[in-house]
């Protein structure tokens, strides 16, 4: 694997965060001017999974197939156990500006991450990236904890004033990611918000389950992923532009 670059773990994210007074409860002030995105790039064409491998692997698995227009996890009968793997984009980004949509079947769970990277000794996206949770929160379990929850940054921000569609419909997700400050969108709202390496970050992590987790949210350019987790699930319209 290419040397990878890592997020700081000196005090100079967290400084810039407190500057920027931004926690998993506060958004920080708009300051300066955006740079210009780049153009948008479709990552998935609708037709076949061009541009997409299953985790550890070189190909895509059976599992994952295109059916309406959408990338579906296809669990059949039997969903005690992966049969596709997570999917993840054969590129790597940085800094991104990501959108897609996706829906569920009842008490589904999946996840879209970032910043994932291939390890020979992990076998699955969540031990390296970082993930926007995907759920039916009424039926699963994980819906009943906020942090766990739909849109979340699973196990660690909950999101706030949330509208999420009824099983069966598409939601729609933005995902933005620059320079470690990282924004999850959820049907048109702002719903988390936070700094990868703030104080803020460091303490929910250290609290959380990936507190020995020794490469978890440690690289800043990774795959893009899409979770298996057993579940049918659907994604669609998936474009991203760099920024």
């Amino acid at each position: 694997m290419k040397e990878t670059a890592l997020w700081p773990t000196t005090s100079l994210v967290a400084s810039l965060a407190l500057m920027l007074g931004c926690t998993g409860d506060a958004a920080p002030p708009e300051t300066g001017s955006a740079p210009s995105p780049g153009e948008w790039k479709a990552l998935f064409n609708g037709r076949d999974l061009e541009g997409w491998h299953s985790y550890g692997e070189t190909t895509v698995n059976p599992g994952w197939i295109v059916e309406d227009d959408a990338i579906v996890l296809d669990a059949g009968d039997d969903t005690t156990e992966m049969t596709g793997g997570d999917l993840i984009t054969n590129e790597q980004y940085e800094n991104f500006e990501l959108e897609l949509e996706w829906k569920l079947t009842e008490g589904g769970n999946s996840g879209v991450f970032f910043g994932v990277q291939e390890l020979p000794e992990h076998e699955v996206a969540y031990e390296t990236g970082i993930e926007m949770q995907v759920l039916d929160d009424d039926v699963h379990q994980d819906g009943k904890v906020a942090e766990t929850s739909a849109g979340s940054c699973y196990a660690l921000y909950a999101p706030v004033d949330k509208e999420l569609r009824p099983v069966g419909e598409y939601n729609k997700v933005r995902l933005v990611v620059r320079d470690g400050h990282v924004e999850h969108w959820l049907n048109g709202r702002k719903v988390v918000e936070y700094v990868i390496g703030s104080d803020d970050w460091k303490e929910r992590v250290a609290k959380s389950k990936f507190a020995d987790w020794e490469h978890f949210a440690r690289y800043k350019e990774g795959h893009i992923g899409l979770q298996d987790h057993s579940d049918r699930v659907w994604f669609r319209n998936i474009r991203i532009r760099e920024l």
